[in-house]
């Protein structure tokens, strides 16, 4: 598998013959304008609650790709009534065999609203396993309890987490949370966009050197093998 960092929240991971694309936030993101999302191949767009910088892009790449939306209830049904009908409505603890693997819907503490202010219900996470292979991505969060409970059902290879502090978890926490799902490998998400979210890279590193963990902070475009 291969993973491709397109800035903010935003992943593509390419299982097999299959492509899928976490939260399109791109045109909007200054430091992602290097990318052209008419460029972009996805057959299933994950979203993992309704805010701005996780939807944005969404009816642009679902048009070009035909792709389809995988989200909770109400922010499938949101787009549903925009016109965009490919869409796959889960919810918390919902889980569902895909072509490109086992998908689970997890707890993520949050808030979610729709660009147009309407309710985006509850936020969540995913817990993908495809082969021997499982991906956690958590989405917009702080840490949480639940996150034990990943641990009890899956041998979590890698956790996307969110690091960038203010309006989720920090660095500290991440690591925290990386704990609680048994991971030693960390992929920062979340993070620089927006002055309230720099980080420090070096201090973040050494801190997740200290306790053992492999922060990796991607470059927007840069790929990695998982």
């Amino acid at each position: 598998m291969e993973l491709t960092y397109l800035g903010h929240a935003c992943f593509q991971l390419t299982t097999g013959s299959h492509s899928l694309l976490f939260d399109p936030f791109i045109s909007g993101n200054p430091q992602a304008q290097a990318i052209d999302i008419h460029e972009l191949k996805a057959d299933y767009i994950l979203l993992s609650h309704g805010h701005q910088d996780h939807v944005l892009d969404v009816q642009t790449i679902y048009q070009q790709n035909q792709a389809q939306i995988i989200a909770n209830f109400e922010v499938a049904t949101w787009f549903q009534n925009q016109g965009l009908e490919r869409v796959i409505p889960m919810n918390h603890g919902g889980q569902k065999d895909f072509d490109f693997g086992t998908l689970k819907m997890v707890n993520a503490v949050h808030s979610s609203s729709m660009p147009d202010g309407s309710y985006g219900g509850n936020p969540i996470g995913f817990v993908l396993q495809t082969g021997d292979y499982c991906l956690y991505y958590a989405g917009d969060t702080a840490l949480h309890m639940d996150m034990k409970l990943i641990a009890d059902r899956f041998t979590v290879n890698a956790a996307i987490l969110p690091i960038g502090d203010h309006f989720t978890m920090g660095i500290e926490d991440a690591l925290v949370a990386a704990e609680f799902v048994k991971t030693n490998k960390i992929i920062g998400m979340h993070y620089d966009t927006f002055p309230p979210i720099e980080i420090d890279h070096k201090a973040a590193k050494n801190l997740a050197d200290s306790q053992g963990k492999e922060l990796i902070l991607m470059q927007i475009g840069s790929s990695i093998k998982l």
